[in-house]
Formats: C-alpha cells, structure tokens, sequence
C-alpha cells in the first residue's frame, strides 16, 4: 500500500523508529509523527517489532522551529564560567555556542527538565573526558572539567596506537596521529574520518583541528552526542525522551537517564560492574551541573545494572 500522507521508507537491518526519526525529522523524539502507510500510528509494541522490508511514512517537510533557545537559554556565559572555571580557553563559551547551531535539536527537545538534563548530561561527559581535578584540587574536584584538549602523553606525536590500518574507507594519513583530542576525546583514525566528513572539515588529513579550533572542537563533541550508532541510540533519545527501550534493552536494565550516557560512551569499561570512580566522577560532574541549572537528576543515573554493548 502506497503512503497516503508523507514519503515510503523500507525498513532496514538495526533501524527503529527513533533512529529513523533522528536522521529524517531531526529528532528522535518526533518519532510518533511516522506512520503505518495506511496513516495510522505506530503502537509501542508495532515499533518495538519492526520487521525488515516493512514500509512506512515518514512526514514531509523540514524540521520544525527549535522549541526555545537551545543550550544558550538553558546555560547562560555566566553560568558555563562558574561550571568551569579553570577551563582551557580552546572551550569557550562563544564557540560552544556557535557548534550548538549545526546542531538545532540539541537542548530544543522534550520538556524544560528534560532540555536542562540533556545540557547537564552533555556538559558533564565531556567535563569528566577532560578533567584536571583530584579531590583536593583547588575549588574541588569538579571545578577543572574542560582543562585537557588532548590526550595526557601525546603531545608529541609518539601515540601512534589509534590507527587502524585495515580500515580503508578512513586511512590513516603518513605522519599524523589519531589520539584523543577535544571535549569528548575523539579517537581512532575511523572516528576522525567519520565525524569529519559530517561536518565538511578533513579530520583526517588534520586531526589537530579539533584541539586548535574551539568550534570544531566542540562539533565534534556534539556529533557523538547526538548520532545514533547502532544498536546504541543517541545520547541525545536518552535524554529527551526519543529513545524507546526494546524488550531485549529492558531485560538488561537499558532504561533512560544519565546512566544511559556512560553505557553509550564508555559502557565497555564502566557499565554492567560495581560503580568505580569514572563514573562517580561523571556522576559527581552531573549532579553540580544539575544543581547550577535547577533541576533533578532524574532516573537510572548510574549504568552498573546495565549490560554495556
């Protein structure tokens, strides 16, 4: 049966309804707006259990107007100086905020609580991914997120372990190295080449972009935040309601909120055992940034309970 209002998609091998609804609408959250091709909705338990092959519609025009302010109206100068005082000034303000316009969804989805999470979220992992803080730091342990722009040790171009040289879609470029750099300390010569080709700039050709120019720094940041990957969905679904759990992600306790985030960033190595000190360190970022922004924390914010993927 043709669609009767919007345009047919097939779906395909790993797809959902969020995933679908990021990429098409620009919001995972929008995905109750696609609908079955006789112009019915999807039910939970339908868009749980999509098949392969099947057809469905997704609506036609562009991307509605952003919901309020984006992350500028969530998280004033002021604030962001008081959250990080002892920043590096590759992090400023201003270029954080002019990465968040390629980027319109972002801190523009789902209620105000959930919008001043997702800020939260965001601004904590990349906190933790950069600190310089140890408990008797000056100011404390969580006054010195964003003091790194890259990896401790390889300053010098000796970290020469991130290529992957059986990747030939991405190839590794003589004499550069694919270290971790930036606010979420992108790695692997197949992750510059990816995130540099979503934002038009040569990552691979120059990786050091992202710990000289504050803009792309934090692009690159927000390209991960807010790109599915799957099986794992956005951090960006996770937090503002446009990630629906499967049966399989409910039977290893996958559930939305800031534990969620770990388990996608770094979940290998944090998630499914006792909570270790990464992630009382993510959590102890997010609970102050939380704090400063006047809202909860909100549910399932630790990931020992979650099978990592």
């Amino acid at each position: 049966m043709p669609c009767t209002i919007g345009s047919s998609y097939t779906i395909k091998s790993g797809d959902t309804l969020a995933n679908i609804a990021a990429v098409k609408l620009g919001d995972g959250s929008r995905w109750r707006e696609i609908k079955k091709p006789d112009g019915n909705p999807f039910t939970e338990e339908e868009a749980r259990n999509l098949q392969i092959g099947q057809e469905i519609c997704i609506p036609n025009g562009s991307t509605p107007p952003p919901l309020g302010n984006g992350f500028a109206g969530i998280v004033s100068c002021q604030t962001y100086e008081a959250m990080f005082p002892n920043r590096n000034g590759l992090y400023s303000y201003d270029s954080l905020v002019a990465a968040t316009g390629k980027y319109g969804q972002f801190c523009n989805s789902g209620s105000d609580e959930q919008r001043k999470r997702e800020a939260a979220a965001f601004l904590a992992n990349i906190a933790h991914e950069t600190t310089g803080g140890w408990d008797a730091a000056p100011g404390g342990r969580y006054a010195w997120g964003l003091y790194y722009v890259e990896e401790v040790g390889c300053e010098n171009g000796g970290c020469t372990q991130y290529c992957d040289a059986s990747n030939t879609r991405y190839r590794c470029v003589p004499g550069k190295t694919y270290h971790g750099r930036g606010p979420i300390q992108l790695s692997w010569n197949y992750n510059y080449g990816q995130v540099g080709e979503a934002l038009g700039v040569d990552l691979l050709a120059n990786p050091d972009l992202v710990k000289l120019d504050g803009a792309i720094a934090f692009q690159t940041a927000l390209w991960f935040w807010m790109t599915p990957q799957p099986p794992k969905p956005s951090c960006h679904a996770v937090m503002t309601g446009g990630w629906m759990p499967s049966p399989d992600d409910v039977s290893k306790g996958r559930a939305p909120g800031f534990g969620m985030t770990i388990n996608i960033i770094n979940g290998g190595l944090e998630c499914s055992i006792p909570t270790n000190d990464k992630v009382r360190d993510r959590v102890g970022f997010y609970e102050r940034f939380t704090q400063m922004l006047g809202v909860s924390m909100g549910e399932n914010v630790y990931c020992d309970r979650m099978a990592h993927y």
